[in-house]
């Protein structure tokens, strides 16, 4: 049934933009360190190329994915249907973080309606596509989208966000580096 890809054609593509919520796996070099999986939604994904995806990164309570990726780069994104087809699509590659003054944050975020929370970009260079049955998973129905980000992010305002994202996404929980430019705690690296 699993079947890997050699791009991302037209048909693949339509089928992932169809997907409401898809989820980003990363890990730190260590062993010891935590591996993280995130759920992600909104319109906030893109299809840049055959071998190339990107996402416009929302602040969180947390810098995980943006730390592991500035360690290593190694990324793996799985979309899954939760409709009466069943199908997962897993793209592994290696994902680089871009900031608000990089040419790559300001094209992906013009690609995407603007949202306040915006903190990065994730590009990622695709090495491996693949899609399995899915038959595990639970046929479910969208209600609707969250706007539960938007709304903390106009009720903290700009300066608001910047002191939100200082105080949370300068670090992961095992102490790498999260957003470039951000001061973090004394003896951490940046």
């Amino acid at each position: 049934m699993a079947k890997v890809f050699d791009s991302i054609d037209e048909g693949l593509r339509g089928w992932i933009a169809e997907q409401p919520m898809w989820f980003v796996a990363t890990a730190p070099l260590g062993a010891e360190g935590h591996v993280n999986v995130s759920p992600r939604g909104h319109d906030s994904f893109s299809v840049l190329g055959p071998h190339r995806v990107a996402w416009v990164d929302y602040t969180g309570s947390g810098v995980e994915t943006i730390a592991h990726l500035r360690e290593n780069g190694r990324v793996c994104l799985m979309f899954l249907s939760f409709e009466a087809r069943p199908r997962i699509v897993r793209l592994h590659g290696n994902g680089r973080v871009f900031v608000p003054g990089d040419t790559e944050f300001d094209e992906v975020v013009a690609l995407h309606p603007a949202h306040p929370s915006t903190r990065a970009v994730i590009t990622v260079d695709v090495t491996r596509i693949s899609d399995s049955c899915g038959w595990g998973v639970p046929v479910m129905e969208m209600s609707g989208e969250r706007d539960l980000l938007r709304l903390q992010a106009e009720k903290k305002g700009e300066d608001g966000m910047e002191r939100y994202r200082a105080e949370k996404n300068t670090h992961s929980i095992d102490g790498l580096p999260g957003l470039p430019g951000l001061p973090g705690p004394p003896g951490l690296p940046q």
